[in-house]
This record gives C-alpha cells, structure tokens and sequence, in this order.
C-alpha cells in the first residue's frame, strides 16, 4: 500500500516537474488565481461564475478565498476563514494598495484585478503564462527563498444566503480554499517534506494544492494539485 509520506512526495514531484526546466509543453506550470470573495457582497457572484469558468483549464490553479469583513451586514459568510482575509491583506501591504476589495483575484501573485473582469482576467493570465520562470538547484535566480505553501481545496459548494446583499440567492463556488498554511521553506535546494496525517484532517476539501511562492507573498514559482481520490486509498 503507498504510504501518506510517499503520495504527499508524488505531489511535491509534479511541483518540481512543473517548475524544473520543461522538457516539453507538459512541463509548465499553472498560472495561480486567487479569487478574494464574499456572500454578503451583491459584486461577487459575477466573479464566482468568472472563476469557476477558470477552474477548468488545465493551464490555471483556480482558487476561491472567501473572506470575513462582510460578515458585519447581517450574512455570516458560511465557507469564509480568517486566513483568507489575513491572506488578502497581506497581498494589500505587499503590494501597497490602501485597502482590500471584492472581488479581488490576484494573479500569479504579482497582479490584481477586478475579478468580474473577465477579459482583464485573461489578459492577466496570458501575460504569465508567456513568461518562463526556471527554478534549478540555486544558480541564476536571486534570493531563492520561498515559502511553500499547502491549501485544502473544496471542488464545489452552493450557499442560500439568508440575509445581507445576497439574500434568497444560492450562489455557487469553485475550489474554495477551506484551509491554508506553510508547511516550509524552499531556498533553491530540492525539498522532501513528511506531512502528517493530521494535516490532511483538517476542513471538508476534496483536493491539496501546493504553492511555492518567494517571500511568502510575491511572485509564484511553482505549483501542482492533486484530487484527494488520489491519495484517500491510503487511509
């Protein structure tokens, strides 16, 4: 039977296959959307409908973040998490904007845009996708600290929201983020981690994500996904 350790490490694999120099087009990497959303804002769900187009390409690692601060008009956002606020925030402080919105996506970590934007969107995600980063054992990149990072992904979800903007809509989402954390540090040297299996316990999700990301918030330069289907066998 494959162990947790060994699924975990075939994650971490695609991850360096995806930012290792490519070989051939099944070698590069997904551009990252993070979509910052809410259930108490009547702006969102055109930006929900934007991302979940987005979740089905093969070359973008689409991502739904709901936050909290809307929570104060009268509709507890049921899927928002403080560390998705606190992730939005930081986004803010790093790139020196003045405050957070929704809906916010932040592409490949280095651009926002008006998530209901479709063509802004892509446009964003085409001009990463044109560009190569290569990450190798250290040379030629400087300062190669990054943090790695792991978020449990939820596929589907639909709410009937019972007060605020969005009230008597169900509204639905794609791969909402219910957990995210660093789970370690990449310098430029190839890393093994032993995730325990208390880590894979924590809210309902059906998917992992990794996220290598240098200084924490800045630019994106790796990152893989796999289905939990893919690794729940050996539980």
């Amino acid at each position: 039977m494959t162990t947790p350790r060994l699924l975990f490490g075939l994650l971490l694999a695609a991850l360096t296959v995806a930012v290792a120099p490519a070989a051939d087009a099944g070698g590069k990497r997904p551009v990252v959307v993070e979509l910052f959303t809410s259930q108490g804002c009547s702006s969102c769900p055109p930006a929900d409908a934007v991302i979940g187009h987005l979740a089905d390409r093969k070359d973008v690692l689409a991502l739904t973040l709901p936050v909290t601060y809307w929570d104060m008009l009268g509709w507890k956002d049921t899927l928002a998490s403080d560390g998705n606020t606190r992730r939005q925030k930081a986004y803010a402080a790093a790139m020196g904007r003045g405050g957070v919105y929704t809906p916010q996506m932040i592409v490949d970590g280095v651009t926002d845009v008006v998530g209901s934007r479709e063509q802004a969107v892509d446009a964003a995600i085409t001009s990463r996708a044109e560009l190569q980063i290569k990450v190798g054992a250290s040379d030629g990149m400087p300062n190669p600290n990054a943090t790695i990072w792991l978020f449990h992904i939820l596929g589907h979800a639909q709410v009937a929201v019972g007060n605020g903007e969005n009230s008597g809509h169900t509204l639905g989402y794609r791969n909402v983020v219910r957990d995210v954390k660093a789970v370690g540090m990449w310098k430029g040297q190839p890393v093994s981690l032993d995730l325990p299996r208390a880590e894979m316990a924590s809210a309902p999700y059906d998917a992992i994500a990794v996220v290598v990301q240098q200084n924490g918030y800045g630019r994106i330069l790796g990152a893989a996904e796999i289905s939990r289907a893919a690794y729940a066998i050996a539980w």
